[in-house]
């Protein structure tokens, strides 16, 4: 198959399961607005997102990366009353247009935006005793992944779900000799993942809209 049948494929599951409204219409363009690249998740994943959020009965949910808060509002609509989704976003640009893509989704009073580089905001999360959250969905620069891992571990209880974006990158990751930081910062992540005692995990290939890439999933059992 080639990529126009993945994007056909894509198109139909999103029509029957997850078709967008006019909130989560508004991100594409208003990332075009604002010159940021086109890097959200497919409306497939978002939906896949929100149904782990869901199935975790989640109440909790810590994102890193919001880019312009498409997966942010997916998930966020998993929250019950009460609930707070809270996102890390180094670009401050980034950070104020995904806010008005929240707020134009009604979802103001159960998500955060914090504005910095994930590897300072994370202690800071942990010193507030924050957590534990009940899903984390890291989604940011790829070459710290096992670091940002490593935080998601101490921010977690026994059940909680991580779950990894681009974790495949288009099968890059079989390159032993590769020079791609980022391709190098995600095998070094799911090396990590595989001899990780602290978690049951697994990565899922994934083929759509989005190209080739992947999803690591994985349960703690028991925090660090």
């Amino acid at each position: 198959m080639e990529q126009a049948n993945f994007d056909a494929v894509d198109h139909y599951i999103a029509q029957l399961l997850a078709p967008e409204d006019s909130a989560l219409r508004a991100v594409e363009p208003s990332l075009t607005e604002a010159g940021i690249p086109q890097m959200s998740v497919s409306a497939n994943q978002g939906k896949f997102l929100q149904l782990l959020a869901l199935l975790c009965r989640a109440e909790r949910i810590l994102e890193l990366g919001t880019l312009g808060g498409y997966s942010t509002i997916w998930m966020a609509r998993a929250l019950p009353e009460g609930g707070r989704l809270v996102s890390l976003e180094a670009d401050p640009g980034y950070a104020e247009v995904a806010w008005k893509n929240i707020v134009a989704a009604g979802l103001s009073e159960k998500v955060e935006i914090r504005v910095g580089k994930a590897l300072e905001l994370l202690p800071q999360l942990e010193a507030e005793n924050a957590g534990p959250f009940d899903l984390v969905f890291i989604d940011a620069d790829k070459p710290p992944y096992t670091e940002y891992f490593q935080f998601a571990l101490r921010l977690s209880r026994p059940g909680t779900l991580i779950v990894a974006d681009n974790v495949i990158r288009n099968g890059q990751v079989l390159d032993a000799q590769t020079t791609d930081a980022k391709v190098a910062g995600v095998q070094r992540f799911n090396a990590m993942l595989a001899s990780e005692p602290a978690v049951e995990a697994t990565i899922l290939q994934m083929v759509g809209s989005k190209e080739w890439d992947g999803m690591a999933l994985a349960v703690v059992k028991k925090p660090t």
